[in-house]
């Protein structure tokens, strides 16, 4: 059986269980708290989205480091702003940046940075490779790159779940789609971590850039089966991509894994956390589709996302001109509770479950279905073999206002209890 030890839930939520509703942290009414990159590292924001949803649910953030923008913290508010992209484009960045910074350089050419019809000719060129066929033929390989970075953690006999296990699941399942060569993936796995760790662009690590370039143009002069030759030798409106959007877009893609690892890492975590719930999990399988999305709203790994409005809008009786910034706060609509019954109560069995940690709409997340199938894998592999697995330290979280979750997550390791069940 996979050992456990349970500890205090992030976000200053108790653990609770069915029948075992758990209390909000007390309400803050200092919203200005929210791009305070100290505060998200201690998990301690959920009071503060929960006064504001009662009483500022749009407010007014005033220019500092950051430009002024509009925050929402509401469920259908922010549901409303993803599905209406004519009103709330994306075109011109979707995350705060200081304004020293300057725009984001991939506004207008990468997926996420883009809009209708051109984020849809875009998506177009990628979407075969995140498809539900796709991610089933894919299985094997993530499968594989579970009992991998599990069978490295059990060698070792401890492991940070967020670096050692996570991510390399995450990690090497984007570099497959990519076309990355397995001999090249450790390379990509150790330029990424770099990056993450500290808190910079992959566009600014040289060896990334590099090389995809070289790939970039190898997959010019010889196309493979791979999403990077989709990219070379696909168009837009007639005309092929830049060099540059076909790097930004692979930039974008690497980058993406980092919600992916933290949806993972704090997927086990919580089911640490929570040992009633690992309980349940293990004695009725038939829970793990709705584990999985339970994880995804606990999580909210993307903690905000960034509109401009392209017209005067009212939302709330408070007005937003044209051009001014919308800010969603998806944490905070994943635990609305308008929506969620008992929504800090973290419940394997939750039905419906219709959170928004994978957006929705036009930016409605490409690789939600692999993402599913990474929880899923993961957590099948755990159970099946009583891996055991106990928490040796504090999970240190990130100090960042754009992803939420561990940085690290430092475990003891066991080996298995029982042999994997045959294929």
């Amino acid at each position: 059986m996979t050992v456990l030890t349970e500890h205090p839930a992030p976000g200053g939520a108790p653990a609770g269980g069915p029948g075992r509703p758990a209390a909000p942290p007390e309400p803050v009414g200092r919203p200005e708290l929210l791009v305070d990159p100290a505060l998200h590292a201690t998990g301690d924001l959920h009071g503060i989205w929960r006064w504001m949803r009662e009483h500022a649910p749009v407010h007014r953030h005033e220019e500092g480091d950051l430009p002024a923008f509009w925050s929402l913290t509401r469920y259908e508010d922010i549901r409303a702003v993803y599905r209406d992209p004519a009103t709330f484009s994306s075109a011109h960045g979707v995350l705060l940046r200081p304004l020293a910074l300057g725009e984001d350089p991939g506004a207008g050419q990468t997926l996420a940075l883009t809009d209708p019809p051109r984020h849809k000719q875009l998506r177009g060129l990628m979407a075969d490779w995140f498809s539900t066929r796709a991610v089933r033929g894919l299985e094997d390989f993530v499968r594989d790159a579970v009992r991998d970075a599990l069978a490295r953690a059990v060698e070792r006999g401890t492991c940070d779940a967020v670096h050692d296990v996570a991510a390399r699941i995450s990690l090497y399942t984007i570099a497959r789609i990519i076309g990355v060569p397995r001999e090249d993936q450790e390379a990509l796995f150790r330029w990424t971590d770099e990056a993450f760790l500290a808190h910079r662009s992959l566009a600014a690590h040289h060896g990334f850039m590099g090389y995809f370039i070289d790939l970039m143009d190898r997959r010019a002069a010889e196309p493979a089966d791979d999403l990077l030759s989709s990219l070379v030798h696909g168009t837009v409106d007639g005309e092929p991509l830049t060099e540059e959007e076909i790097l930004l877009n692979c930039e974008n893609l690497v980058g993406a894994t980092e919600n992916g690892r933290l949806a993972l890492a704090a997927g086990l975590l919580a089911l640490l956390e929570h040992p009633a719930e690992l309980a349940r999990l293990r004695a009725d399988r038939a829970l793990l589709p709705a584990a999985g999305e339970e994880i995804l709203r606990w999580t909210s790994s993307a903690t905000h996302s960034m509109r401009t409005a392209t017209r005067p809008v009212e939302i709330r009786g408070r007005r937003i001109e044209a051009g001014d910034r919308v800010v969603v706060w998806v944490p905070s609509g994943n635990r609305d509770e308008d929506v969620f019954p008992d929504p800090y109560r973290f419940d394997v069995g939750r039905t419906p479950n219709r959170h928004l940690a994978l957006a929705a709409g036009e930016h409605f997340c490409i690789g939600s279905t692999l993402a599913r199938a990474q929880l899923r894998l993961l957590l099948t592999e755990v159970l099946d073999t009583g891996i055991g697995l106990e928490p040796s330290g504090p999970a240190v979280r990130l100090r960042s206002i754009h992803v939420a979750g561990p940085e690290s997550i430092p475990l003891r390791v066991t080996p298995p209890r029982r042999p994997r069940p045959a294929a």
